[in-house]
């Protein structure tokens, strides 16, 4: 029987020399088995700040009422639901490297999906907590779940899509939350193994009971499968649900039909731009430059640069419509975004989206991690800005000259705010304490065909064309970020 091996001509999922199973295991449990480091404590205290900040805004805002907010008469919704809409958004990453990639046989998203997944779940959590916040009557908010309450016969309104939110979003929460968590199963059953005391007890609850047979295996990836079918049509729906909020109002600049295919792609591309944020600082910190190599990097990078291409024909083609419309007050709408008092907001979106990202067409770029890392920020300093500028500036200019104002955050917004990042980040640096940041199951079974190791031993053997092996000796000398030479030299 002739043994199939992968092209020698494609990048390598898994670096370095002697990578051996037991190694694997070893180098992902460091952060879980041993004491942090003097980076994490730093991380973690920074965030752990932001997240008392964010007790402190939002108990300030519950004592006293949304109007310690920015919001006035006309700007009924401000930097709440930008943040809202935000956090959303960033959260689509996550479901799309875990389902959407496995169902179609990606194996890069074995390095990135564990943590892109957690990134969906703590995103989505805050995205909740402005919604909360923004009821002005918190201790109601079950009023939005379509349950029997002590008014009998009252219902929510089926026609809202406000409601539709609810549901969308409850269950986006709630299938991430399964998925991810099915997936973690055979890594937490690796740390009880080698755990001792109380960590074992601990883990030996949660681990389920899986054992490692074969039964076991097939109905794990039958699960996995199911449910990355059911997450798959909720990269699309959850946010198309969202960008209803807006498009079937009839405020102009909201009322358009191009809304949910945009705003799908912009969460993907903001989302996708978190995950790099976050995974080039673990990769480095946690030692993890073997499992999440440049060819991870650079694959994010081309998603980035075709979904910040998708955002980008989004907004010519809203400056056209509204242009060929012949509707005055969408051509003023768009008008005044581009030229009346927020355009700073308006062009630094379009900076931030439209611009910085077509730098990633530079291979050098696209495979330069400082540049990378600074990108993947401004990509979602734009996407915040292109929430607050289809929000506040549809608003705060309205069918009425007369009710026309501007709106200012009060300081409480910058609190909610910067607390909610705290929150995000430190929910993510004890995900990084006590769970595996990479699927280690996953991982290892690239060792075998898609690693450095398995394409330098058919090198060795001769089993593939000269010409071939020195162009991947010399694409992952030239772009990877961690030398090879002096391992190569040593086998």
């Amino acid at each position: 029987m002739s043994s199939h091996h992968e092209s020698i001509l494609r990048e390598p999922l898994v670096t370095g020399q002697n990578i051996t199973y037991a190694k694997v295991t070893h180098d992902i449990l460091v952060p879980v088995e041993n004491k942090p480091n003097k980076a994490w404590w730093i991380g973690f205290t920074i965030a752990a700040l932001g997240a008392l900040l964010w007790v402190v805004a939002v108990s300030y805002t519950f004592w006293f009422g949304i109007g310690t907010w920015g919001l006035n008469k006309t700007v009924g919704w401000a930097w709440d639901i930008t943040g809202f809409v935000w956090w959303v958004g960033i959260g689509h990453a996550g479901t799309l490297i875990s389902a959407v990639l496995l169902l179609f046989r990606q194996n890069w998203r074995n390095s990135i999906n564990r943590s892109a997944e957690a990134m969906t779940i703590f995103a989505v959590i805050c995205a909740a907590t402005y919604i909360v916040s923004h009821m002005g009557r918190p201790w109601l908010a079950y009023w939005a779940l379509p349950l029997p309450n002590q008014f009998g016969s009252l219902w929510v309104n089926f026609n809202s899509p406000l409601v539709w939110d609810v549901f969308a979003i409850s269950t986006y929460f709630s299938v991430s939350l399964v998925f991810w968590y099915t997936g973690l199963l055979p890594d937490i059953a690796t740390i009880r193994d080698r755990a001792t005391g109380l960590r074992r007890r601990i883990y030996s609850v949660l681990s389920f009971g899986w054992n490692g047979s074969v039964k076991s295996w097939q109905r794990f990836e039958i699960v996995s499968l199911i449910l990355a079918g059911i997450s798959t049509p909720l990269v699309l729906s959850v946010h198309t649900i969202v960008s209803m909020d807006f498009a079937t109002s009839v405020i102009p600049g909201w009322h358009t039909t191009i809304f949910p295919p945009y705003f799908v792609a912009g969460a993907i591309f903001s989302g996708f731009a978190m995950v790099q944020t976050l995974l080039l600082i673990a990769r480095k910190v946690l030692g993890f430059e073997n499992y999440i190599t440049m060819f991870h990097i650079e694959s994010m990078n081309k998603i980035i640069i075709l979904t910040g291409s998708i955002v980008g024909v989004a907004y010519l083609t809203e400056l056209f419509i509204a242009w060929y419309s012949g509707a005055e007050y969408e051509q003023y709408a768009f008008l005044n975004r581009v030229s009346g008092p927020y355009w700073w907001a308006y062009w630094s979106m379009m900076l931030c989206n439209v611009i910085t990202p077509q730098l990633f067409w530079f291979k050098k770029l696209r495979t330069s991690i400082a540049a990378s890392w600074i990108l993947s920020i401004v990509v979602n300093i734009g996407m915040w800005f292109e929430r607050f500028v289809i929000i506040v500036t549809s608003l705060h200019r309205d069918y009425l000259p007369s009710s026309w104002v501007m709106f200012y955050p009060s300081v409480i917004d910058v609190c909610i705010f910067i607390g909610s990042i705290g929150v995000f980040f430190t929910l993510f640096l004890l995900f990084l304490r006590v769970l595996p940041a990479i699927a280690m199951a996953e991982v290892k079974l690239l060792l075998k065909s898609s690693s450095d190791q398995a394409k330098q031993k058919l090198i060795r053997e001769d089993a593939v064309p000269k010409e071939q092996a020195a162009y991947y000796q010399e694409s992952l000398n030239k772009f990877d970020s961690i030398s090879h030479e002096s391992e190569y030299a040593k086998s």
